[in-house]
């Protein structure tokens, strides 16, 4: 009786063992962290989540994204930016990625306002740029393994990485110097919350692709139209002229692309924030534009 009764307790510490397993297994299936690149004293990482019912057969568009906080924080596994991330992999059966980059004003006196230069702020873009492209490059290096459709690879970010992917996707003229190194990169659409790109006139009509953005009409921080950065006075050493997504949608229109334009009228830097409750118009936009090749062009406006 003795026997049978440790047996029992055996066999069920078993189960649950196996079922612990088991089940580890299955969520381990839905995110996998990579290092795509290891920079200095930087080892940059990125978290890809793939839907469940993934087949072998697979190939998914793709939304690689970038956390904000100013050059200076947060992180990819912040909750809200993975919130995204998976969201988008249970929900959209897309692939969600969420990458690391380097935090250049993170404990700098300065910090990314108006006492850091423009030289800094140039560089700290150009760095930016660099890493989105080289996580871009890892998706489509490793793009058989991680079931990925190159093709259809939409950059996106929020404030400091929405001006991250943004310059990614626009400004590889003025930032990258061996433009080959990313000849296989290629941006199917943009999604850009509070965002911003060093010089909009090099929007042209080979990179000019659908773009969603969302942007407050006062925000004090990352200009809505083109405007210094932080609104710093001339005189300061920050001082340096950008242009939001105002400015961004000007030249689509130029060139007759899609794009997707929710303005909040007397929102300010807290419309950076990632829009959970528009993401099935934002997503239903992407279907439109890249999936079924239409041209959308639309501009909702809110007031805060």
């Amino acid at each position: 009786m003795a026997c049978n009764l440790i047996k029992h307790r055996e066999m069920k510490n078993l189960l649950i063992i196996m079922l612990s397993i088991f089940t580890f297994g299955l969520s381990s299936q839905n995110k996998e962290t990579y290092i795509y690149s290891i920079k200095g004293n930087d080892t940059l990482k990125l978290d890809v989540f793939t839907p469940k019912n993934i087949k072998k057969t697979d190939s998914l568009p793709v939304l690689l994204w970038m956390h904000g906080g100013g050059f200076q924080g947060s992180h990819r596994a912040h909750p809200v930016d993975s919130k995204l991330v998976k969201h988008v992999a249970k929900h959209k059966n897309y692939i969600g990625v969420s990458i690391d980059y380097r935090l250049l004003r993170k404990d700098k006196a300065t910090g990314f306002g108006c006492d850091c230069t423009k030289d800094e702020k140039l560089e700290t873009f150009k760095q930016a740029t660099i890493d989105f492209l080289d996580a871009a490059k890892f998706l489509v290096d490793n793009a058989e393994m991680l079931q990925i459709d190159t093709t259809k690879i939409i950059a996106g970010g929020s404030s400091a990485g929405a001006e991250g992917a943004l310059n990614a996707v626009f400004m590889k003229d003025y930032f990258i110097a061996d433009k080959e190194k990313y000849n296989e990169v290629n941006f199917a659409g943009v999604f850009s919350c509070a965002g911003a790109v060093v010089d909009a006139s090099y929007i042209n009509e080979d990179n000019a692709i659908p773009t969603v953005l969302f942007h407050g009409t006062e925000d004090q921080l990352v200009p809505f139209g083109n405007a210094p950065h932080h609104f710093c006075k001339p005189t300061k050493a920050g001082y340096i002229i950008l242009d939001g997504s105002q400015v961004v949608v000007e030249k689509l229109k130029e060139f007759k692309t899609s794009y997707y334009f929710n303005i909040v009228k007397g929102g300010r830097h807290e419309i950076s924030r990632i829009p959970f409750e528009d993401l099935d118009k934002v997503f239903n936009f992407f279907k439109k534009t890249i999936m079924d090749e239409d041209v959308v062009q639309t501009t909702i406006i809110k007031t805060k």
